[in-house]
């Protein structure tokens, strides 16, 4: 039977998210034993396990049968230009599409910028 996807891809995916088999394993709440024999072709992962899988290691399903991340280049729409700022007063929110000098209450706002999700090394701000 052919593969849907294949052990190669699910670990190219954990390894680019500085995961463990373990930790992987944990989320899907299957044994490390399992995500081993995904990743060395001595088993497949069920069907209805590729959405987890998908969410799991931060992919589309389509990006996870096909072994190919889809990257959006596209820079007038890319929500990874989006900067959040947020009043420490009032808790308004103010969305911007790049960097501004913004201002609320007197007091100059930090920019939080968007991240890919799983791949934060931190809280978001930008110095």
């Amino acid at each position: 039977m052919n593969q849907y996807v294949t052990g190669a891809v699910i670990k190219k995916l954990r390894e680019e998210n500085n995961m463990t088999q373990v930790q992987l394993a944990d989320k899907l709440s299957v044994s490390a034993k399992t995500i081993s024999k995904w990743e060395t072709a001595k088993g497949y992962p069920d069907i209805i396990l590729l959405e987890p899988i998908a969410d799991a290691l931060f992919v589309s399903v389509t990006e996870l049968i096909s072994g190919n991340t889809v990257i959006n280049s596209n820079v007038s729409a890319n929500m990874l230009r989006s900067h959040f700022y947020v009043c420490p007063v009032c808790g308004n929110i103010i969305h911007s599409m790049g960097e501004a000098v913004l201002q609320c209450h007197g007091l100059q706002l930090q920019s939080w910028a968007a991240t890919t999700a799983g791949r934060s090394g931190g809280d978001g701000r930008t110095s």
